[in-house]
């Protein structure tokens, strides 16, 4: 599977407007003039909008001028950002995404509970990854948010990556809980976890998957390691979500596939009343313009 088919899913709905926090960054107005290249999105762009639109015209005069963008003054970032959740709030927009302001600022207001996000849920990073050589998206989960999950706060970051991957057409993925050994050991608290999810799943507590594990990151996506370890599982050597057992790994995992890997990623935060896009400057634009089409696929939903 190609990121790149995400694009071309979001094209397919006209409707979906973007809110942009303190918009007057270049590499955020580089995202928006790449998703307005491809056809997709609407964004209200919120911050200084004599710098914003100074950005867009260096890019190319038309962008200034086109009917899918508006642009809304604010005096500070705070502000931008206040009006930007305000506008998901309302149902003026269906994305967030995090402009040129910090993202402590922007998760406040999110979680503002007078015109925030909040649903009840956990917000949790889900990043959807294309493999070089492997046939099928990789979806990792939570390499950013939640530092030391607990049992109940795994199941809901599950549920949060479940809807994204069936918003990208995975009817029934398949989830990884992810440990360093394949069978519980009271030692190592992660195959606890991994071995009460599995359970829980069965017992109809995470629906809409297939959750199996403990499984080592080898036997997760590697049917022939699987086989050579005995392992009779209906996930095992097909994960099509991993979810790691705390922020670290998931961190390190996150890069190793980029840096090591050459994968191409897109990630939203879930759990929000809308898809959160927090891009980082060390994103290159391709990956911003993935996640903006992942997030508008996943509030189509």
């Amino acid at each position: 599977m190609k990121l790149q088919s995400l694009v071309d899913q979001a094209t397919q709905y006209d409707n979906m407007t973007v809110a942009v926090a303190a918009a007057e960054d270049e590499e955020v107005i580089e995202a928006v003039t790449m998703a307005l290249d491809s056809n997709f999105g609407r964004f209200i762009l919120y911050g200084d909008s004599e710098k914003i639109s100074q950005l867009l015209k260096q890019k190319n005069e038309d962008y200034a001028k086109n009917g899918r963008v508006q642009l809304v003054h604010a005096d500070s970032k705070v502000q931008a950002t206040e009006l930007a959740v305000k506008a998901v709030h309302l149902n003026e927009a269906n994305v967030l995404m995090k402009g040129n302001v910090p993202t402590a600022t922007i998760l406040k207001a999110v979680l503002n509970k007078e015109f925030g996000l909040r649903t009840g849920k956990v917000l949790s990073h889900v990043a959807v990854f294309e493999v070089p050589s492997y046939d099928h998206y990789i979806i990792v989960t939570d390499a950013a948010m939640n530092i030391a999950p607990d049992l109940e706060q795994k199941a809901q970051i599950v549920s949060n990556a479940v809807s994204i991957a069936r918003a990208i057409g995975i009817e029934k993925p398949k989830v990884a809980p992810l440990a360093a050994v394949e069978v519980v050991n009271p030692a190592m608290p992660a195959t606890l976890d991994a071995a009460a999810l599995t359970m829980m799943n069965k017992r109809g507590q995470i629906t809409d998957c297939i959750v199996d594990g403990p499984l080592a990151l080898d036997n997760a996506v590697s049917m022939l390691a699987a086989e050579h370890k005995g392992i009779d599982s209906e996930v095992a050597g097909q994960a099509d979500i991993l979810l790691v057992p705390n922020i670290e790994t998931g961190n390190v995992l996150y890069k190793s596939l980029i840096y090591f890997a050459n994968a191409k990623v897109g990630a939203v935060i879930a759990g929000a009343k809308a898809p959160i896009v927090l891009t980082s400057r060390a994103d290159s634009a391709e990956s911003k313009l993935y996640s903006l089409a992942l997030a508008v696929c996943s509030a189509s939903k």
